[in-house]
C-alpha cells in the first residue's frame, strides 16, 4: 500500500487518511488542486484556429506582388537615368528622356498609392491578431500553472534543443556540402503563379506595322548583355529581312542609334524571316524560314544563315497558326522560346492531328534537333506558348483587355494541366509575339506595334 500511495503523489498532491477495521485496511484519497479547466483550453485551440485562417500568405500575396514591382521599377528608373546620364546627344533628346523619367516616376508614385492602399486593407491581419495572442499567452500561462510535474516546460526545453540541433546540422552542411545540381525542368523557381506587370509599355518606331518581336540575347556574348533586338515584319505584316539592335534599353524607347543588320537585301525571299515568332541566343536569331519547314539560324556576326528541317508534315505558310474564335494570328506556325537550358521550336505535325509538338534545337552550326515531346494541345486553341525551366505554358484569348495562361507541360514528367487561370493584363487586343527571358524573368511581348515586359510570380 505504501508503495501505491508514493506513486501517486509524484503524480498530483494529495492527501490521505488511514483507518483501520479490524482486518480491512482503508484509504481516503483527497485531491488538493482544483479541477483542470479543460474548457479554457478549448477556448485558447480555438482561438489559435481562427488566428491560423486570418492571417495566410495568400492573403499577403497582393503586398508581396506590389512590393516587388515596386522594387523592379525604381531600379529600372535608376538604370535609365544612368545611361541617359552617359548618353551625349547634346540636348537633342533631353526633353524626350525627362518626359520619360517623369512617366516612368509617376506609375512608380502610382504603385506606392496602392501599395498605401492595400497595407491599409491589410492593417487588422496584425492588430487583431496580435491582440489574440496577447489573451492566448495569458491563459496558456494560467493552464500552466495545473502542470505540476513540469511536462510542458521540459517539453517546450527539447524542443527548443531539437531546433538548435537542426540548426547545427545545416549550418555543418552548408560550409562543407557541394550546392546540389539543378536540372534544367528543375531550375528552382517553382512553379508560375501569376503575371505582374506591364512593366514596360511603348510604342515602336514602326507604328504601322503590328506584327513584330523584340527582346534581349538569352545567351549574350561579353558586353552585349545590356543590347536589345527589335524585328518588324515590314511586307505585309507577315515577313521581315533585318535585325534592329539598341545599346540600352532606354534607346530603344527612344529611337537613338539603330543598328541594322540585313538578312538579305530584297523581302521576302530565301532564308528570310516569315512569321513574328522567333528569339535572339548566342548571338544568332532563330526563326521560321521563308516558306519552308524549316528552323533558320542566323549568325549576326558572319550574317550566315544554317538550317534544319523540322518532319516534312510540319505546318507552315498559315496551316497550323495560333488562333481563336474571333481572329487567327497569320503565319504563326512554328513558335521558338527560350528558358534556362536553350532553345526550342513549337510546332504542329499533321500526324500528330494539329497538336503541338515540342523539339528541343542544339545551338550548334548548322543546328540539330534534340528531344522531341507531343502533348494533347491543339495548337490553334492557343495565341501563344513559351517555357520556363522546361515547361511549356500556352496562352489563350479571353477578351480585347485580358489574356490568359490556361496551359502547361512538363517536358520532365510529361504531365499535361488545362486549369492555370492565370490572367495577363493587355494594353492592346493582339499579342503576336510572346518570349521569355530566363535572365530576369520577364515575358517580352510584342501587341500591335506596342513593347511590353510583365514580371513571372513563382510559387
Amino acid at each position: 500500500m505504501s508503495q501505491s500511495i508514493f506513486i501517486l503523489l509524484i503524480l498530483i498532491p494529495l492527501t490521505f487518511t488511514q483507518s483501520v477495521r479490524g482486518k480491512d485496511c482503508v484509504c481516503d484519497l483527497k485531491n488538493s488542486d482544483p479541477a483542470f479547466p479543460e474548457k479554457k483550453l478549448k477556448n485558447v485551440e480555438t482561438s489559435a484556429l481562427q488566428c491560423t485562417r486570418t492571417i495566410t500568405s495568400e492573403k499577403m500575396t497582393d503586398l508581396d506582388r506590389l512590393m516587388l514591382g515596386l522594387q523592379q521599377r525604381v531600379k529600372q528608373v535608376e538604370e535609365n537615368v544612368i545611361v541617359l546620364e552617359k548618353e551625349d546627344d547634346r540636348n537633342l533628346y533631353g526633353a524626350v528622356s525627362l518626359r520619360i523619367i517623369e512617366l516612368e516616376i509617376a506609375e512608380i508614385q502610382d504603385l506606392l498609392n496602392k501599395l498605401n492602399r492595400t497595407t491599409q486593407n491589410y492593417h487588422h491581419l496584425s492588430v487583431q491578431p496580435a491582440a489574440q495572442l496577447e489573451v492566448m499567452k495569458d491563459k496558456m500561462a494560467e493552464l500552466e500553472k495545473f502542470d505540476n510535474m513540469q511536462v510542458i516546460k521540459t517539453n517546450r526545453e527539447n524542443e527548443r534543443v531539437k531546433r538548435d540541433l537542426e540548426q547545427c546540422k545545416e549550418e555543418l552542411n552548408a560550409t562543407t556540402a557541394a550546392p546540389p545540381t539543378v536540372l534544367p525542368a528543375r531550375c528552382g523557381l517553382g512553379r508560375v503563379v501569376s503575371v505582374a506587370g506591364p512593366r514596360t509599355y511603348s510604342l515602336t518606331v514602326f507604328t504601322s506595322y503590328t506584327y513584330g518581336a523584340w527582346g534581349r540575347d538569352a545567351q549574350p556574348a561579353p558586353g552585349d548583355e545590356n543590347k536589345y533586338w527589335l524585328v518588324v515584319l515590314s511586307t505585309s505584316n507577315v515577313y521581315g529581312n533585318f535585325i534592329r539592335q539598341y545599346g540600352t534599353l532606354s534607346t530603344l524607347l527612344l529611337g537613338i542609334g539603330p543598328k541594322d543588320t540585313y538578312i538579305s537585301s530584297t523581302n521576302p525571299t530565301t532564308n528570310t524571316i516569315q512569321g513574328p515568332n522567333m528569339v535572339m541566343y548566342g548571338n544568332a536569331l532563330y526563326y521560321n524560314c521563308y516558306n519552308t519547314y524549316s528552323v533558320c539560324q542566323f549568325n549576326m556576326t558572319t550574317r550566315a544563315v544554317s538550317t534544319v528541317a523540322l518532319p516534312k508534315d510540319t505546318g507552315y505558310s498559315n496551316k497550323f497558326p495560333f488562333a481563336h474564335l474571333a481572329a487567327t494570328y497569320a503565319y504563326t506556325d512554328m513558335d521558338f522560346a527560350t528558358d534556362e537550358s536553350g532553345v526550342y521550336v513549337i510546332y504542329a505535325t499533321t500526324s500528330n492531328f494539329g497538336n503541338v509538338i515540342i523539339s528541343k534545337v542544339e545551338t550548334s552550326n548548322p543546328p540539330v534537333l534534340n528531344q522531341t515531346w507531343s502533348t494533347s494541345l491543339h495548337k490553334r486553341t492557343a495565341t501563344n506558348t513559351f517555357m520556363v525551366c522546361g515547361v511549356l505554358y500556352a496562352t489563350r484569348y479571353l477578351d480585347q483587355e485580358t489574356e490568359e495562361i490556361f496551359y502547361s507541360y512538363d517536358t520532365k514528367t510529361k504531365e499535361e494541366r488545362f486549369d492555370l487561370k492565370i490572367n495577363i493584363k493587355k494594353m492592346q487586343t493582339n499579342i503576336q509575339f510572346l518570349n521569355y527571358d530566363p535572365r530576369d524573368h520577364l515575358l517580352y511581348v510584342y501587341s500591335d506595334a506596342y513593347i511590353l515586359t510583365y514580371e513571372l510570380i513563382f510559387q
